[in-house]
């Protein structure tokens, strides 16, 4: 089968390749699914640069355990583990895989079947891929953490991306007014998904400009953390989904001493991956929720797309077709 390989650490479009590998074999608790749509996320990007060098821990010290990069799919299981009870050869699925591990930039994956969940007619394989991971990021920052109620003044950082054209539409639900923050050329097609205003980072920092939010979701992360108080209402909340982990850590030692003498909280969100898709077909079938798609591109544009994605160039959701089906939607 063909998949989207690298060896050594590096530039995205330097060290990747499409190689003929061997077609996995599902263990006992695995789904072996043949991938008919995946995406592109941060760890994607982090794992083949090997940056920030802290994720060497987890991927290899000087050269990846993991040699193909991807972890969301949309597909069609094609064989079944002995163990497997959940689904069976033919179901269409889609998940978020990153609690198992990485391998969707291929034709085929094998996974645990609890990574998965089956994906109803109406949703398509390229819609699927885009949803699991940034649905979830969204809800759980905006309503787990940042406790969303309606009418709140909301800022979202990265607001282009794929979890922020998601994000927008969960605060927008709840009468919030939402202020999104990306690069300029993106602004136009913000404010087309409901954002009520927008802001050029390369024009405005929004933490200096006098604004300030009840809640603030951070796909960024790139600022000190003292930073974002300026920009919190009293009794406001901040909450990351992630970014360099020597900020992060600054971020929890810096939010505890906060706790001590202010009502504002700065938050990290630890992911429950997969959790309350069941409430995205719900908004889905209601129509009150749209997956806003760069692409969908080939898996031979991989390379290419990663760098991008990087680059923070993006608008939504990068997803990729399956090579063996690139001419099929459903």
């Amino acid at each position: 089968m063909k998949a989207v390989q690298f060896i050594t650490y590096g530039n995205p479009e330097r060290v990747l390749d499409v190689r003929e590998v061997d077609k996995p074999i599902p263990k006992n608790h695995e789904v072996l699914v043949q991938i008919r749509a995946t995406a592109i996320n941060d760890y994607d990007w982090s794992l083949v640069r090997g940056k920030p060098y802290l994720y060497r821990l987890l991927f290899g010290l000087f050269r990846p355990r993991v040699q193909i990069p991807g972890m969301e799919l949309a597909g069609m299981v094609d064989a079944v583990g002995s163990d497997v009870t959940r689904f069976t050869v033919g179901d269409a699925v889609f998940g978020d895989i990153s609690e198992y591990g990485f391998g969707t930039f291929a034709e085929y994956v094998c996974v645990d079947a609890n990574a998965l969940v089956k994906k109803p007619d109406n949703l398509s394989f390229e819609e699927a891929t885009a949803v699991p991971h940034a649905f979830c990021l969204a809800l759980q920052a905006l309503r787990d953490l940042g406790q969303l109620t309606k009418g709140q003044k909301i800022l979202i950082n990265g607001g282009g991306g794929g979890v922020g054209t998601l994000a927008v539409q969960l605060a927008k639900l709840e009468d919030c007014v939402v202020t999104g923050v990306d690069s300029g050329e993106k602004l136009e097609q913000m404010k087309a998904i409901g954002y009520d205003h927008v802001i050029d980072y390369k024009k405005t920092n929004f933490t200096k400009n006098g604004d300030t939010y009840d809640l603030i979701l951070d796909c960024k992360s790139n600022q000190y953390p003292w930073s974002y108080l300026r920009a919190l209402s009293p009794n406001g909340i901040y909450v990351t989904i992630g970014g360099n982990p020597a900020g992060l850590i600054n971020l929890v030692l810096f939010g505890k001493v906060l706790s001590l003498f202010s009502t504002k909280k700065l938050l990290i969100l630890s992911l429950k991956s997969n959790r309350s898709l069941d409430f995205f077909l719900e908004l889905y079938d209601q129509k009150k929720i749209n997956i806003i798609i760069d692409g969908p591109y080939l898996l031979k544009d991989t390379p290419r797309l990663i760098q991008y994605f990087g680059e923070g160039k993006h608008r939504g959701k990068v997803v990729i077709k399956g090579e063996t089906v690139s001419s099929l939607s459903h």
